[in-house]
Order: structure tokens, then C-alpha cells, then sequence
């Protein structure tokens, strides 16, 4: 791997936001709305006008949040983000089926899934079920013939996230439930990187529980929603406590939080299609500004289709980390999920596609957002070429 020297010139201002695949900026409704229900004091379980308020910004959240993906009202559980989600989808749901359903005691999962899902489905594992990881190709897209053959009747539970949250690959969902349900099986998709970026309509995907990130759709962080079919069995709650919702997810709800969700769900569904033009213009310009830069490198998904704005860039010879660190006061950018950052080891998406510790170390993961502009495309361009030529040049590669 190529060493990228520090920056010699001094950048002023605020870095070029890209890391949106690690979380996006808030909306300025959202914020609005937050500002406006925390200046109310009210508990929407209350029986005053205060606590009146609280609940009618509560269910307004709620029908905002489920009309971004099609969805009832009735049928959104908000949770403190994806990871609850994710927990009691998998662990509430198999828990609740266990003792009915004793012949299936098998959970599958995609090899490229999230850690909130890989661990949640690692958990049952001490309570007799087993765990089966369905392969990806080298794109990063299911195998849908490798995943089929996993399946049978003693598959009670499936999980296979929407897109992905290092290379932004879309799985073909609808698909893969047919597939799940055809077994008997019952589905769920982490849904958190494509809930704003890509249309959701649950009814057409066939998914029986879907999981929603409040600040991975321009919404504040803290907040999340889990979808769960009104056909489908409800999880057996993983807290206890007043009752609320249900009794499903108990606790107070985040009134402010929710009115933040429910703006930022509001306002994703009104411009999806303008944001991804959007995003798809400005991808497109970074990815030609650093080839017309001569820089080498390629797409970690090929051919597989992507959420508009995002991708995932294997460059070579350089040290991921490095040029993130290098150029971190002109460009923010990521090398992997940010929810397991610390650790010393291959991504395991990027080792389940078939990626080599060192071309592993090679990725970088870019997302453009709804408020990137062309003349951050062209500054982000200008540092990351700038950074990759300086240490080419400093560990003599020789320019073609």
C-alpha cells in the first residue's frame, strides 16, 4: 500500500461532507419540528391537552414514517433506531414462535448484513436454532440460486437488508421473499440506507417486518421505526414496561424525536425523485472528475445496481484509512461501517464478496446527499486526486 503524505496547503472552511452512508445531515424541516415539540411539555400517554398535542405530533410521526414506505399507520413501532429494530424483529419474533414452531429452528441471513442483524441472529444461536449466511457474488449481490438452496422447512426466520451499508448494492428483495415465504418462512429487511433514497412500498416487496434509521433519511439520530405486517406475527416484546404500542416496544415516546422522523419522512417522499437525480448527477461527476484525473481504481459493485449517490471505490495502492485521514479537513469520507470502527480486521462484506485483506484496505465508501453541490463534487475530486498523485509520486509509481 502506497503511504499518502499529510496536506501542505491550508483548507478553510468546512469539510466536503461524503461519509452519508454513516449517517446524513438533517433536514432543515426536521429541525424545525423539533424545535417546535420540544418547546411543548406534554406526554402523549397525558390525558390533558398537553399530553393531546404530544400524541397527535406522535401519530402524525407515525403516518408520516409509514407513508414513506407504504405502510399503515397501525403498523410502525418506533424504536430508539435500526439496531432495536433489527433486535426485535429477529429476537422478538423468533423468541414468540419458538415453543409454536418447534420443527424450524433455523435462521438466514446474507454474509454482507449489518452487524445490529449478523449478532442478532448470532444471539439464538444459545437457544438451539442455527445460523445459515447466504453467499454474495462479486459484486455484492445475493446468489439467489445458493440462497435458494439454503432454504427448507425448518427455516423459520430470514434476513436480507435492502441495500448495503458499505457499497450501497440493492438487493432484490421482492425476490428473495418469494423465495422466503415460499418455504414458510417469514421475512425481514433492514431497510435503513434506502428509506428516502429509493422507493419502499412494503406491500410490493412482500416483506413481513422492515427496519427504518431515523438519521440515515435526513432525520435526527436516536429514532428509528420497525415495520410489522398486520399479517404477520407481532415479536414478543424485548422491553417491559407501561404499555406503549402496543405493549411491543414499551416506554414514553421521544416526542420530539418523532416529529423530527416524521418531517424528514415527509419531505424524502415529496423529492425522492428530484434527491436522486440529484445524487445521481453528482456520483457520476466524481467518478469521471477521477478518472479524467488518471486516478486507478474501480467500483466494488460492478454491475450490481446501487442506491443513487452512493458507492464504494477500491483504489489502487492506497491505504483507505489513510486518505480518509489525509484529507480529512478538506473531505469527510469512511472505509466501512462506522458502527464498527475501531477494529482491526477485514470488512466482512467486503471479505464475504471476495476481497483480499489488501485490496480490502483499498475501499472507500462515498455517498453524495440532497445538499451536496457541484462545487464540492469538484473540490472533493481536487483533494483525493491531489492526495493519491503526492503518493504515487512519493513511492515512485510511475504515472501512465
Amino acid at each position: 500500500m502506497g503511504l499518502l503524505q499529510d496536506t501542505n496547503g491550508v483548507w478553510e472552511g468546512e469539510p466536503i461532507y461524503l461519509d452519508g452512508f454513516a449517517t446524513l445531515p438533517l433536514a432543515p424541516e426536521a429541525r424545525e419540528a423539533m424545535l417546535a415539540a420540544f418547546g411543548l411539555p406534554g406526554n402523549a400517554g397525558s390525558p390533558n391537552i398537553f399530553g393531546e398535542q404530544a400524541a397527535a405530533i406522535v401519530a402524525n410521526g407515525r403516518a408520516a414514517v409509514a407513508g414513506l414506505i407504504g405502510a399503515a399507520p397501525s403498523e410502525i413501532i418506533f424504536t430508539s433506531g435500526a439496531t432495536e429494530a433489527n433486535n426485535l424483529a429477529i429476537l422478538g419474533t423468533v423468541t414468540a414462535l419458538a415453543d409454536l414452531q418447534p420443527l424450524r429452528r433455523r435462521i438466514v441471513i446474507s454474509a454482507v448484513e449489518h452487524k445490529a442483524v449478523i449478532e442478532a441472529a448470532e444471539q439464538l444461536k444459545t437457544r438451539g436454532f442455527t445460523v445459515s449466511f447466504a453467499s454474495v457474488d462479486r459484486n455484492g449481490a445475493l446468489d439467489l440460486e445458493a440462497f435458494e438452496r439454503l432454504m427448507d422447512k425448518d427455516v423459520l426466520f430470514v434476513s436480507v437488508m435492502l441495500v448495503n451499508n458499505e457499497t450501497g448494492v440493492v438487493q432484490p428483495i421482492r425476490e428473495i421473499a418469494e423465495i422466503a415465504h415460499f418455504y414458510g418462512a417469514l421475512f425481514h429487511s433492514d431497510a435503513a440506507q434506502g428509506a428516502g433514497k429509493i422507493v419502499i412500498n412494503v406491500l410490493d416487496l412482500d416483506v413481513d417486518y422492515l427496519s427504518l434509521s431515523g438519521h440515515k433519511c435526513y432525520g435526527p439520530m436516536g429514532i428509528g421505526a420497525l415495520y410489522v405486517s398486520a399479517a404477520a406475527p407481532k415479536p414478543k416484546p424485548l422491553l417491559f414496561g407501561g404499555g406503549q404500542q402496543g405493549g411491543i416496544r414499551p416506554g414514553t415516546e421521544p416526542v420530539a424525536l418523532i416529529a423530527g422522523f416524521g418531517a424528514a419522512a415527509s419531505v424524502a417522499d415529496a423529492h425522492l425523485i428530484e434527491d436522486q437525480g440529484h445524487a445521481l448527477k453528482l456520483i457520476s461527476k466524481l467518478i469521471e472528475g477521477l478518472r479524467d484525473r488518471q486516478i486507478r481504481f474501480v467500483t466494488v459493485n460492478g454491475e450490481a445496481p446501487t442506491v443513487p449517490g452512493g458507492v464504494a471505490i477500491a483504489f489502487s495502492g492506497i491505504d483507505g484509512d489513510t486518505l480518509c485521514s489525509t484529507i480529512v479537513r478538506r473531505v469527510s469520507l469512511s472505509t466501512g461501517s462506522a458502527c464498527t470502527s475501531g477494529q482491526i480486521r477485514t470488512s466482512h462484506v467486503l471479505e464475504a464478496i471476495g476481497f483480499s485483506d489488501k485490496e480490502a484496505r483499498s475501499v472507500v465508501r462515498v455517498f453524495c446527499n440532497r445538499y451536496t453541490t457541484d462545487a464540492e463534487i469538484d473540490g472533493a475530486i481536487d483533494a483525493i486526486a491531489d492526495a493519491i498523485e503526492r503518493s504515487r509520486l512519493a513511492t515512485g509509481d510511475i504515472h501512465q
